[in-house]
This record gives C-alpha cells, structure tokens and sequence, in this order.
C-alpha cells in the first residue's frame, strides 16, 4: 500500500514535469519571433526605399525651386517685354503722326515751289520777249531742271536784284524741302524697324508664356508624383509598423501566459511534493516492509526559447566661352534688359547686354553698359573671315534687322547667347534656323 502511494506520488510529479518542460509554448513563440524578424526585414527594406525616396525628394525639391524661380524671371520678364511692347506702340503712333505733318509741309512747300516756278517763268518769258540779257536766256534754256535752273540762275552775276531775291528764297525752299524728305525717309525706316522688332517681339512674348505655362504644369505633376510617392511609402511603413507592432504584443501576451503556466505548475509541484513527503514520514512511522522504490525525481524547468529580435543594420579664371553656363536655364529674355545690376542679379539679359557681361567677367570691358547695342558691339573689335571663325569670337545674325542678334561662339558650330526665346542658352548655327540667319559678321574681340 505505501509502496503503492509512493509510485503514485511520483507520477504526480512526473506529470506536472511534462507540463513545465512542453514545446507548445516555445514553439508558438519561435513562429512568432521568426514572423518578427521577416517583418523586421521587410521593414528595413521599406526604410532604406524610404531613404532613397528622401533623397529623390530632396532632389526634386531642389528642382522645384529652380523652376520657381525660372518661373518668376519668366513672369518678370513678360512685364518688362509687355513695357517695352507699350512703349514701342506708343513710339509708333508719335512718329506717325510725325510722319503725316512733315508730308504736310512737304506738300505745302510743294505748291509753293510750282507758284515759284510759274513766277520765274514768266518773268525769264518777259525778258526774252524785250530783248533782255542773253546770258540770263542760256540759263534757263540750258538748265535740266527746274533745281537746275536755280541753281545756275544764282550763278549768273548780271540777274537783276528782285529776280535774284526771289532765286535765293526758292533756293532755300529746296534746301528746306530736301532736308525734310531725307527726315521723312529716315523716320519711315526706323518706323518699319521698330514695327518688325514689335512683331519680334509679340512672337517671343507669346513663346515665353507658353514656356512658363508649361514649366508649371510640369510643376504642378512633379509636386503632385511627389506626394503620392511620399504618401505611399509612409502608408507601407505605418502598415509594417502596425504589424510588427501587434507581433510584439502577442509575443509578449503569449509569454506572460507561459511565464503563468511556468509558475503554476512549480507551485503545483511544490504542493505535491509536500504532500508525498507528509506521506512518507507517516509511512515511516508504521511497520512494513522496505522496498526500494525510485526516489521523485525533480520537476525539470521549463527552457525559454526566446529567439533575440534581429538588430536593424545600424574663374584660372573663367574664360568667356563657359562663364555664362550658369545662366543656362537660369535666365530669361528682356528686350533692353541686362543693363542694370538688379537686372543681372535676376538673369534678365537681351543678347548684346549678355555678351557684355561674358567679357566683362573675364577682365574685358566693351564700353558703357547702358549704350551697348549690336551696333557698339560690331565695331568692337577686328572684324574677321568666318572660315577663320574661333571659340571667343562674337558672331552676328540678320533678325529682325541687320545684326540684330549676336552671341559668343563657343566652337563645334554652336553659340552662346541670349536668346528671346529660352533666355540663355547654347544654341546650333551650322543648321536649322539660326545657319539662315547667320550673317558671316565675326567679330574678334
């Protein structure tokens, strides 16, 4: 009987052994911990996406304000040609009707001239028929013309004084009548240049605000990529968070619940192993036979199989060829622009402004910045054949006048200036567009 209560006793023990050292538990938690360490994995990979992302971000922040500020020279330069284009109509308007009083007078000196001629006439006519000065007879029959006639009646010293009054005045009628048509010629031709630079202009106008309107759109998809980029990197993160986050919570549930069942069964065991030797002292106390029986062995411990998560892995001077590349895409096209420091802090050039700041970085000045033109630029230097063309030599186009345009050659058939267009920009003279209005002016400076 006692024999019996003791093999019982230690079947009790053994069993509550069993409990303590099961694999259930650990088991569950190595699944979890190995899930844990994926998540983890994934995780870093998310991460160093994310980094990328940064970086391209940045990038493309770096981007977007550059193209903002291209966009505000744009804007700006659009006032200041929209200003110019104002001015020039204005211009237009004042000299044609500078145009209509000078062919006024022109017609009223006219008429004049006709009375003047008829008066002369008669009176040569007066004189032939009273036998008057032969001389005076040769001048009017061997003049061309009526300006000749005036001019070889004043010549004749034997005129009497009141037909050479009136010879001088109509000489100086003529001289007033000449002086007039060549101001008239001269105001036309600049009317019809500053016509076509306005047409010129009116076209580049609206080639800037289409190169504006699409650096905005252009703008407006590169913020909006960014943002869906950015959004959905931090919703994969913030979903790997949430699940690594849940893991660890029930990696933590799941061992609290053994660190529970570990301590119940030791108190388990503790009882009944206080109960067995209770029951063997009282064995003990009675008679019976002694046998050998095996002693209880000791409940074994449950082992942790805690798996450790994985640790994350921890201008020599700039020549004049290259030193406007800096505007390059920087910049923008202003007619009469360059010619003030705010408009070169800005990037506001016309072509002859552009090349004069080139030089000017090298250590060349190519005179008063505020009256350079095409024109001072042409007779700047030594002109020379354009077989014999080098990288620094300036070269001249036929636009909207003669010279109208000039740029910086830079070698290879290309050119550096600033364009209405694109602003600053290199640009190809060996074909297309500009190798028709390529001039052959060469200008070495």
């Amino acid at each position: 009987m006692k024999k019996k209560m003791l093999l019982l006793n230690t079947t009790v023990l053994l069993g509550l052994g069993g409990v303590l050292s099961t694999p259930a538990y650990a088991s569950t938690i190595q699944d979890m911990e190995s899930q844990k360490s994926q998540i983890q994995n994934q995780r870093q990979d998310v991460q160093s996406n994310i980094k990328a992302a940064s970086d391209e971000l940045t990038r493309l922040q770096a981007e977007q304000d550059q193209m903002k500020a291209q966009l505000e020279r744009l804007t700006l330069a659009e006032e200041e040609n929209n200003k110019k284009a104002q001015k020039t109509e204005a211009d237009i308007k004042e000299t044609s009707k500078q145009v209509d009083q000078l062919e006024k007078e022109i017609k009223l000196l006219q008429e004049k001239l006709e009375k003047r001629n008829d008066i002369l006439k008669d009176r040569a006519r007066s004189m032939q028929e009273s036998g008057g000065n032969v001389e005076y007879l040769q001048v009017l029959l061997g003049s061309s013309s009526f300006g000749d006639f005036v001019d070889r009646a004043l010549a004749v010293s034997t005129i009497v004084d009141a037909d050479r009054g009136i010879l001088k005045e109509t000489k100086n009628m003529q001289d007033e009548l000449k002086t007039k048509q060549a101001d008239v010629k001269s105001k036309l031709a600049s009317l019809e240049d500053m016509k076509a630079e306005l047409d010129e202009m009116t076209v580049q106008l609206a080639a800037q605000k289409k190169q504006k309107d699409a650096l905005a759109k252009e703008l407006e998809d590169k913020e909006a990529k960014n943002e869906e980029l950015k959004a959905s990197l931090q919703s994969k993160d913030s979903s790997l968070a949430n699940e690594q986050s849940t893991l660890e919570q029930n990696i933590k549930d799941q061992k609290a619940a053994e660190e529970a069942a570990r301590k119940a069964a030791e108190q388990a065991a503790k009882e009944a192993a206080k109960k067995a030797a209770e029951q063997a002292q009282k064995a003990a106390a009675e008679p019976a036979e002694k046998a050998d029986s095996p002693s209880p062995k000791a409940a074994p411990k449950a082992s942790s199989n805690d798996v450790a998560p994985t640790s994350a892995p921890a201008p020599k001077a700039s020549n004049v060829v290259t030193v406007g590349n800096r505007w390059i895409g920087n910049s923008a096209y202003v007619f009469g622009g360059g010619r003030s420091q705010s408009d070169i802090n800005h990037g506001l050039f016309d072509c002859s402004s552009f090349v004069h700041w080139a030089y000017s970085q090298v250590g060349v000045n190519l005179g008063p910045l505020g009256s350079v033109s095409t024109e001072t630029l042409k007779h700047a230097g030594t002109q020379v054949s354009s077989s014999q063309i080098q990288p620094g030599d300036l070269v001249f186009f036929d636009t909207y006048k003669k010279d109208g345009h000039v740029g910086i050659y830079v070698g290879g058939g290309k050119f550096i200036g600033a364009q209405s267009s694109t602003g600053v920009a290199i640009a190809n003279m060996s074909s297309g567009y500009w190798k028709q209005k390529f001039n052959g002016r060469v200008v070495r400076i």
